[in-house]
């Protein structure tokens, strides 16, 4: 089983014509290779503006791309709670990718406004369980449940636009740069997960990462 996992779960390993953008490094040198995949990593993992939930003494990041209208990502969000509530040392960053259209756009632009108001996980979870297509009047009861400001959330959606455009601009490329095709996708550590995975596969994910520090 856990052979099987890893040929899922592996190391990122960018094509050089990627990193060589990215980074400008020639075509000569595996070192130059890792050392701009890494860099990228970091920036997939550190954007200052991503959502992000980080305990104290955190020793494992998980990246997670998602979409408020994905149903394998409606699957995967309470398998990542109980990983949360179970080990103290994961952080987990949102990485909002709007890619299935309707209310999916107006969806991780609420979430990201309502991190400005320090309410992204209680709305994130709120959302996240909603079912059906995404609207305004499920993106309001989702506000309501987690206690969100609703006046502040349209005024900080118009406020900080520009960067909750860039924000969502990044997250895009991040994911085609990783070779993602659809949600959910995750990177624990430096392995890439792609598509929908159980408690169980996603706690060896951690162990394994946890493993290459």
């Amino acid at each position: 089983m856990l052979r099987k996992f890893l040929l899922a779960a592996f190391a990122l390993t960018l094509p050089l014509s990627t990193a060589a953008q990215d980074e400008g490094v020639s075509e000569s040198g595996d070192t130059r290779r890792r050392d701009a995949a890494e860099a990228i990593r970091e920036r997939i993992r550190n954007d200052p503006l991503a959502p992000t939930v980080a305990p104290r003494g955190h020793d494992v990041t998980i990246v997670v791309f998602s979409d408020y209208q994905c149903g394998y990502c409606r699957r995967f969000s309470p398998t990542l709670d109980a990983l949360m509530a179970s080990d103290a040392k994961v952080r987990v960053v949102y990485r909002d990718w709007p890619i299935l259209g309707g209310g999916s756009g107006p969806a991780a632009r609420a979430a990201i406004a309502a991190s400005f108001q320090g309410k992204h996980l209680a709305f994130h979870r709120a959302l996240i369980a909603q079912s059906g297509r995404i609207d305004p009047t499920k993106i309001r009861a989702a506000a309501d449940a987690a206690g969100v400001d609703w006046t502040r959330l349209q005024r900080d959606q118009v406020k900080r636009r520009a960067d909750i455009d860039a924000l969502l601009a990044r997250t895009n490329d991040h994911a085609r740069t990783l070779g993602l095709t659809g949600t959910p996708g995750m990177m624990v550590g430096p392995y890439l997960v792609p598509g929908l995975i159980d408690l169980p596969t996603l706690k060896r994910a951690v162990a394994q990462a946890r493993a290459r520090r």
